[in-house]
């Protein structure tokens, strides 16, 4: 099956990003550097930066790299919550970024301001709810991310599918899914839902062009289907992979640790030391619950390929 031949169906996220595919590499913590927004912005997606693990001078510099692999748009991811939000969001203005997308916090302070530099702004959220306060906040669109999704997750531990569900019909703006999104037959089933596209984590930072330490990507291959675990509710949900680190943690919630035990627990650097550096026992290694789906370390290319013929394959057998 050729993925050449396939004409998706007709979206405002394509219009609105000019992009070729209805998916977004998601922008995560320490895997989504340049490289990787780069080459998914050539493979035809929206590519996006993680900020979130970075310094402003560490972002700028991933800014001119990802601009010195592609001539694609790229976007950035901002979560809305950190100290060095504001440095963060004048450095990527600074740089040419006319996308963002922003989590962790509300829209409402940022998206006037980024609205007025003429910027496109999504934001993420885990309830209907919340994408409503978006919507009235003035964004383009929403990200809705069910629970499935790896890193930090909404208290209300919604699915994916249900959360789609519950969308419908609610907003005027172009719905975004994720969460739990790793194939051809995960995307059609999305856009079949009213999604008019697609963001994917955990397959993206598993390809050869992430970030993500080469032990990481290994153990991504090697999951099975219950490999991951929702973690660190006192303090903000995360989905892990399983290790040393997230069997003291759910030792810890059995005995009803408190908050600042769980914070001690924590401590600074775990996701870095596992994600980046490869320390796969003692590190924070966040993914999705579809990483069990993950069996090679792929090219975006390849990847975003892979999902066509699924995509195609899908759509055949519904006819």
């Amino acid at each position: 099956m050729n993925p050449q031949s396939l004409k998706w169906p007709e979206s405002r996220i394509l219009k609105l990003f000019e992009i070729e595919n209805p998916i977004v590499q998601a922008g995560m913590v320490w895997v989504s550097g340049g490289k990787l927004a780069a080459a998914a912005a050539n493979s035809g997606c929206l590519g996006l930066l993680g900020a979130g693990s970075m310094y402003p001078e560490i972002l700028k510099e991933q800014i001119k790299k990802a601009k010195n692999l592609t001539q694609k748009s790229i976007g950035v991811n901002i979560p809305l919550l950190y100290e060095k939000t504001e440095e963060q969001i004048h450095v990527a203005l600074n740089e040419g970024i006319r996308i963002f997308f922003t989590s962790a916090g509300s829209p409402k302070k940022w998206t006037p301001l980024l609205k007025k530099e003429g910027c496109i702004v999504v934001h993420v959220v885990s309830t209907p709810e919340f994408a409503l306060k978006c919507q009235d906040a003035g964004v383009d669109a929403v990200v809705v991310e069910g629970f499935e999704a790896g890193g930090h997750n909404g208290r209300d531990e919604i699915t994916t599918l249900v959360l789609l569900q519950q969308m419908q019909n609610l907003l005027s703006i172009p719905v975004i899914a994720a969460g739990g999104i790793g194939s051809g037959q995960a995307i059609l089933a999305a856009l079949a839902l009213g999604a008019e596209g697609v963001q994917i984590g955990t397959a993206f930072a598993s390809t050869i062009e992430s970030s993500a330490h080469i032990n990481f990507k290994h153990a991504m291959c090697q999951a099975r289907f219950n490999s991951t675990f929702l973690r660190m509710k006192k303090l903000v949900p995360v989905r892990l992979l399983e290790n040393e680190f997230a069997k003291t943690v759910a030792l810890a919630e059995e005995r009803c640790a408190n908050k600042e035990e769980l914070e001690e627990l924590l401590g600074k650097g775990r996701a870095k030391e596992g994600m980046l550096h490869g320390n796969l026992q003692e590190g924070e290694l966040e993914v999705g619950q579809i990483v069990s789906e993950i069996k090679d370390i792929l090219t975006c290319a390849k990847l975003v390929e892979k999902f066509k013929i699924e995509f195609l394959e899908a759509k055949k057998r519904l006819h």
